[in-house]
């Protein structure tokens, strides 16, 4: 033991960040790795790292993901400060196999089931309408579905879309989507980084069960004053980013909106032109380094959807705000902390007017949290974080006012609900050996309801009682602990096997009876007869490099089980229900699948492609008509789902890109027979979702041309850069059902029903013009 202490006590440290060349921007999860030996470490969320080592002289390398590798070769006799700033790839058109180093994370990390999707490769991609989406591109990915055609709501592994925890700079996100699910709302040009877990997530994330997508903005440039922008038929977009003070400070900010309601303007059709159709989304961020080792970051969002019928005769909206405080602070080359201050809402209205009498219907949730985390960077082989969250929920379910000249005003309430949550966790990655590393943590996590009403339920579920609580005083309470954990065994330099266990419980939920989710659908809190829901997942993989690590591939399986899976009873009333947790039915679930995925990340030609098989089965009592329970497929149960994403570089100046998807249909209860009760004809109908929508599948295509390479003759970026991109949405005019409507024919009743369905896209071509400057 004193041996060991002894040469402890020779270790230095090197820390620092890793940045952009061209505008600092800090880069999240570059490799830094010190040759010839297997010691290395990863950059943080802030893009800082730490390793300690043995006095002496070493060779660092550090790679990013289409960025040129950097080696340096440092003495270390004391702890140092290093920032290594990394210039972007620009792959030429003659080079055929790339010859730097390739980052081997994929192989390497312990993490499994975690996939990072650079912005590069998402703007490649053809986008609906010229719109770059952020989930869309996350709904390729193996493991993860989508909601239906055009919608921006997505299910992982036999979750959800309200099992999704999404975070953009932190800040929790209840509707991530714009234009009734066809859009999201994250700015592309405003986004730095993007990454999902869908399992063996780590213990600092919680309060979800599927998945979580953490989306980070871009700081801004510390350079010089840089913009980004783009005209497309739906919508126009800039950003702007500067330095506040060159290398020390800098902002960002951008903004989008969308003009449908321009066009429609211009319609000699009164009952159109006098329509209101548009969205808008503004992002803001500022930091500073206020010395070497304190920086603040200030970071907001705002966005909202507004609909109009007849100079909003009839009106509809709804948005989200979020803003984050940030700090990070060095306490010593080892120990790094970062305190937050979050505030996230999320808030619709319905309305209406004729003659003299209003409707208004208003609903809103709000989140203030508070959170702390550190990472220790104990040696290279040891990696700690720890830290505390603590929020504050006030959800409104809804408010609906009645106002008019000839009545008296009348005001109808749903009970709102309070509740602070909280979670305290520990982790460490810790190679025990060269082969074998691990990813252990254990999370705590609680939800106490304060001062609202609450219901008591019998055992069919009817209200029997009604409780008014004290304002601010706690009557109910949960909590529990939520063991991580992930391993890695190194088969060769190029090939490891991974596994995971993580446990997740989830205290809001969304009451909705569709598979995509609503603006108007309710979120509502774990209470005294709404337990919170519990997932269990085990993982299990084999990763795998190829040809000097430009193609990475993973397969992988899965087992989850839930308790406390929510589903309503049939023809439940979810909406300005007072009494919603009596239309509840709870019971379990069970998901299990397999993921292959393949990309290549370097070349002329790059992408992936993914294969998912899975399955998703319900086990609740939705009828207490019927004796038991009843067994039945998810609505979102698809078993085969599959993707390809590619994108070429022709030449310097000419791009292409496509996207090919194919799912089975989703799972739906239809009409499966008839009979004649005294005349009258009365349908059967299949078991619950005993049916499915037909397959789904779709190409679309994309060819982007530069107005001149990015670079001059002397190899210099050029000061402006424009591009036209032109798509084809569904290149073969693919008519994939949205939705089946049943009707009986009135003029022969005895033909029984008759299936009616509805597609909302034929093949849609676009054209939007980038710059940046």
């Amino acid at each position: 033991m004193g041996g060991y202490a002894a040469k402890a006590q020779n270790n230095v440290t090197l820390s620092g960040t890793v940045v952009d060349a061209s505008n600092s921007e800090t880069l999240i999860g570059a490799t830094i790795r010190v040759d010839s030996t297997s010691k290395g470490t990863i950059s943080n969320e802030y893009g800082y790292y730490a390793i300690s080592l043995p006095e002496g002289s070493y060779r660092f390398t550090v790679t990013y993901l289409g960025y040129q590798a950097k080696s340096i070769a440092l003495y270390l006799d004391r702890d140092l400060t290093q920032k290594f700033e990394l210039s972007r790839n620009e792959v030429s058109l003659t080079e055929v196999e790339v010859s730097a180093e390739r980052p081997t994370k994929n192989v390497e990390s312990v993490e499994m089931s975690t996939i990072r999707m650079p912005m590069a490769q998402i703007r490649k991609m053809p986008a609906f309408l010229g719109e770059v989406d952020v989930i869309k591109a996350v709904q390729l990915l193996p493991g993860v579905s989508a909601a239906g055609e055009g919608q921006s709501g997505f299910f992982v592994r036999g979750g959800a879309a309200d099992q999704n925890l999404i975070l953009l700079d932190e800040a929790n996100v209840y509707n991530a989507s714009h234009l009734f699910g066809f859009f999201s709302v994250f700015n592309p040009d405003a986004i730095k980084d993007v990454k999902l877990y869908k399992g063996g997530i780590p213990a600092r994330y919680g309060g979800r069960l599927a998945s979580v997508l953490d989306v980070r903005m871009a700081d801004g440039n510390m350079k010089t004053l840089a913009g980004s922008g783009g005209v497309g038929l739906l919508s126009s977009r800039l950003t702007v980013e500067a330095p506040i003070v060159k290398d020390r400070g800098s902002f960002l900010v951008s903004g989008r909106r969308t003009y449908v309601d321009l066009f429609l303007r211009m319609s000699s059709n009164e009952e159109v032109n006098n329509n209101t159709l548009y969205f808008y989304d503004f992002n803001a961020k500022a930091n500073y380094k206020i010395n070497e080792n304190n920086r603040v970051f200030l970071s907001g969002y705002f966005g909202r959807d507004v609909f109009g019928i007849q100079d909003d005769l009839a009106r509809i909206g709804w948005g989200n705000a979020t803003a984050t405080a940030r700090w990070n602070h060095i306490f010593n080359s080892k120990l790094f902390s970062n305190a937050t201050f979050i505030y996230s809402n999320y808030d619709y209205a319905l309305g209406s007017r004729e003659n003299l009498e209003t409707f208004t219907w208003s609903s809103n949730i709000e989140d203030l949290s508070f959170k702390y985390d550190l990472n220790f960077f104990e040696n290279p082989k040891s990696t700690w974080r720890a830290g505390v969250q603590v929020t504050h929920h006030a959800f409104q379910p809804g408010t609906i006012l009645f106002e008019a000249d000839t009545a008296d005003d009348f005001e109808f309430k749903l009970d709102p609900s309070y509740a602070i949550e909280t979670g305290v966790y520990l982790e460490r990655e810790h190679e025990i050996s060269p082969r074998f590393s691990m990813q252990y943590g254990l999370r705590w996590s609680g939800l106490y309801n304060i001062g609202n009403v609450s219901y008591g339920l019998d055992e069919n579920f009817e209200v029997v009682d009604t409780t008014v609580n004290e304002r601010g005083k706690v009557h109910n309470s949960y909590g529990g602990l939520e063991p991580r954990l992930g391993a890695r065994y190194t088969l060769t330099e190029t090939s490891s096997v991974k596994a995971s266990y993580n446990r997740m419980r989830q205290y809001a939920q969304l009451a909705s009876n569709s598979t995509a989710s609503s603006p108007l659908d309710v979120w509502f809190l774990a209470s005294e007869n709404v337990k919170p829901q519990i997932a269990d997942q085990i993982a299990a993989g084999y990763f795998r490099n190829f040809k000097n690590n430009t193609y990475e591939a993973s397969a992988e399986v899965y087992y989850k089980w839930m308790q406390n899976a929510i589903d309503f009873k049939n023809q439940a009333n979810l909406l300005l229900n007072k009494q919603l947790e009596a239309e509840l039915r709870t019971g379990r679930a069970f998901a299990y699948g397999l993921e292959l995925f393949v990309r290549k990340n370097e070349g002329r030609l790059n992408g992936f492609v993914s294969y998912t098989l899975s399955r998703i089965t319900k086990v609740i009592d939705v009828d207490q008509t019927l004796e038991g329970v009843e067994i039945f497929p998810a609505k979102y149960d698809k078993t085969h789902d599959i993707a390809v994403a590619l994108s070429y570089d022709a030449s310097k100046r000419v791009s292409l890109g496509m996207n090919f998807v194919y799912a089975t249909g989703l799972a739906a209860t239809f009409p499966s027979g008839k009979f004649f009760y005294k005349g009258v004809l009365v349908p059967t109908y299949t078991a619950r979702n005993g049916a499915r929508y037909p397959a789904y599948h779709r190409l679309d295509v994309s060819c982007t041309l530069r107005d001149k390479p990015k670079f001059n003759k002397r190899g210099e970026p050029r000061k402006f850069q424009g591009e036209w991109v032109f798509s084809v949405y569904n290149l073969y005019n693919r008519h994939n059902t949205y939705l089946i409507n049943f009707n009986q024919n009135p003029e022969n009743p005895n033909q029984g029903v008759q299936a009616e369905k509805f597609y909302l896209f034929p093949i849609i071509p676009s054209v939007t013009y980038n710059f940046k400057f």
